[in-house]
C-alpha cells in the first residue's frame, strides 16, 4: 500500500511536470537553420498541455532505482518528443484523421499537413540527438537509444499502429489480437519509459525485470481506460473528440468485453502491476500512486 495520498502524488507530479516543461522548452528549440514555421509547429505540439505521463515514468523509475531526477531528464524529454511525434502523425488524415488534440486543433489543422509531417520527423530525430549528447554516462545513452529505437519502431509502436489501422477493415476481432495491438502501440513506449529511467540509474537486473512487468500490465490498463473514456468520457476534459473510435468501428476493449468487464480488467491489471514493484521495495511509492492514477483518471 502506497504511503502517498492522491493529493500528494498530484502535487509532486505537477511540480515535476513543470520541470520537464522547462527542459522541453530548451531542447525543443532547434536554433539557427530551422525554418521559422517548422519551429513554430514543433513548439505548438511539443508544449501543448499534456499529462507528461511518459517523462514522469522515466523520472519515477530512476528515483525508484536510487537515482535523482536530474540524471534522467534527457531520457524523459527524449521519450516525450517521440510520443509527440507519434501523436502528430497519428492525427493526420491518412491515419486517425483527428482535428483536436490536447484541447486545441491538431498540428496539421493549425498549420498544414506537410508542416505537421516534418514537425514529427524533426521531433523523432531530435529525441535521439538529446540522448546521444546529453544523457550521461555514455553507456546509459547507448542503452536508452537502443531501447527507444525498438519501442518506437516497426515491431512495436509503429507496428501496433499499422495493425490498429488494419483492424478497422476486418469483419471482427478477438481479444488476443487487441491485446497484441495495444502491447505494441501504447504499451511498448510506456514500458520503455520505465526501462530508460532504470537504465539511467544503473538498475539491477531484478529491478529492471520488475519495472518491465509493471509497465507491461500498466500499459494495457492505460489503453483500456483510454477506450472507456472514448466511449463514456467528457470531450472537454479529454481535450479530444469523444466517440471517434466507436464511430470508425475500431477494435476496442468495451466493444469486445463491455464497459463493466473492461473496468474490472483495468483494475485487476493495476493491482498486478503494483505487485510487480516488489523488487523496488520501499522506493516505488510514486509508481504505485501513478498506477492508481492511471486507472482512476477521467481524461
Amino acid at each position: 500500500m502506497s504511503d502517498i495520498t492522491t493529493d500528494e502524488f498530484l502535487q509532486n507530479a505537477s511540480r515535476l511536470r513543470d520541470r520537464v516543461n522547462e527542459q522541453l522548452e530548451q531542447f525543443g528549440s532547434l536554433g539557427d537553420g530551422c525554418p521559422e514555421r517548422l519551429q513554430q509547429a514543433i513548439h505548438y505540439s511539443l508544449m501543448a498541455p499534456g499529462k507528461r505521463l511518459r517523462p514522469l515514468m522515466v523520472l519515477y523509475a530512476a528515483e525508484a532505482c536510487g537515482s535523482r531526477y536530474e540524471g534522467a531528464m534527457p531520457a524523459a524529454c527524449a521519450i516525450e518528443m517521440v510520443h509527440t511525434y507519434s501523436l502528430i502523425h497519428d492525427d493526420l488524415p491518412a491515419m486517425d484523421d483527428d482535428d483536436l488534440r490536447r484541447g486545441r486543433p491538431t498540428c496539421h489543422k493549425a498549420f498544414d499537413e506537410a508542416t505537421a509531417i516534418l514537425a514529427g520527423d524533426a521531433l523523432l530525430t531530435r529525441a535521439f540527438e538529446i540522448l546521444a549528447v546529453h544523457q550521461k554516462p555514455v553507456e546509459a545513452a547507448n542503452w536508452c537509444c537502443a531501447e527507444l529505437a525498438v519501442a518506437a519502431g516497426g515491431t512495436q509502436m509503429v507496428g501496433g499502429q499499422a495493425d490498429d489501422l488494419n483492424a478497422e477493415t476486418l469483419p471482427d476481432g478477438d481479444l488476443d489480437h487487441l491485446i497484441s495491438i495495444h502491447r505494441r502501440k501504447t504499451g511498448a513506449m510506456l514500458t520503455s519509459s520505465l526501462r530508460m529511467g532504470a537504465m539511467t540509474a544503473n538498475a539491477t537486473d531484478e529491478q529492471l525485470q520488475g519495472l518491465t512487468a509493471y509497465g507491461t500490465k500498466l500499459g494495457l490498463a492505460f489503453q483500456i481506460v483510454d477506450d472507456l473514456l472514448d466511449q463514456v468520457g467528457e470531450e472537454e476534459k479529454m481535450g479530444k473528440r469523444a466517440g471517434q473510435d466507436s464511430d470508425r468501428g475500431k477494435l476496442t476493449y468495451p466493444s469486445l468485453l463491455g464497459v463493466k468487464e473492461s473496468q474490472q480488467r483495468a483494475n485487476t491489471l493495476v493491482h498486478e502491476a503494483i505487485s510487480d514493484l516488489a523488487p523496488l521495495r520501499l522506493h516505488a511509492s510514486r509508481l504505485e500512486a501513478l498506477a492508481n492514477f492511471v486507472v482512476q483518471r477521467n481524461h
